[in-house]
């Protein structure tokens, strides 16, 4: 389990970003929570012994690539029904709305004040991504929204930030991308983009930090590193 309080490593943005990127599940909402409690729900209903570091480990990781590993641990016929019982009590937090995290909304308040483009890219299947979005309020606050759906290689692949980055128009290294995973993270920096990691049930560990990218502790905490470049005078993009 994370510590509740990530040591930050926050310097200033150095330039103005022409798009933020936003991961969603443990970044935007607080899912990682809720998915956590359903795991240990439907090992208990399922007879299974699954220690939280199974699914901790799966944190960030492309439902496909997940549910191998799962397999791995437990076999098929367990895995499926682990996977399937707690898709069914998760589906049921996800349409009663998942909790934002704090500082969401004023985050995306000041984008948009600013008419900085917003995308979500996220490694969830779509179907069930634009339902947690519809939810939770959040659909509509986005111009683009990409899912596990939508690439061949997930996280850590760069896939989904490049596409993003094609379908606002946007250079990749003109954009900035918040985070909480490693996975999202790799694939940030694999892009070629600025990533900010907001951690969430995972702090980063020692070769991660290693990549000298930003770790703030909260949305809030983000906002503020946003709010300082978009009220200063333009910067040029990062050399890549």
């Amino acid at each position: 389990m994370a510590d509740s309080a990530p040591a930050s490593s926050a310097s200033p943005i150095e330039f103005v970003p022409q798009a933020v990127l936003f991961d969603m599940d443990g970044l935007m909402l607080d899912s990682e929570q809720a998915m956590l409690e359903t795991w240990r729900e439907a090992a208990l209903t399922e007879s299974i012994d699954a220690d939280d570091a199974v699914w901790l480990s799966m944190v960030g990781v492309h439902d496909r690539a997940s549910f191998a590993m799962l397999v791995e641990t437990f076999g098929e016929e367990a895995a499926t029904r682990l996977r399937d019982a707690s898709y069914r009590l998760y589906d049921a937090r996800v349409a009663a709305g998942l909790p934002r995290k704090r500082g969401l909304i004023e985050l995306l308040d000041l984008l948009d004040a600013h008419g900085v483009p917003k995308a979500v890219a996220t490694s969830t299947r779509r179907e069930r991504a634009l339902a947690k979005l519809a939810a939770s309020g959040l659909i509509d606050r986005f111009a683009v929204i990409l899912t596990g759906s939508d690439v061949e290689h997930p996280k850590p692949a760069p896939d989904i930030y490049l596409l993003a980055a094609r379908e606002l128009g946007v250079d990749p290294a003109h954009c900035l991308v918040l985070e909480d995973s490693e996975p999202g993270v790799r694939a940030a920096l694999a892009a070629g983009a600025t990533p900010i990691q907001v951690p969430d049930l995972i702090a980063p560990g020692e070769a991660l930090r290693g990549f000298g990218h930003r770790i703030v502790a909260s949305l809030v905490q983000a906002r503020e590193l946003l709010a300082a470049v978009l009220a200063g005078p333009a910067q040029p993009a990062p050399g890549r």
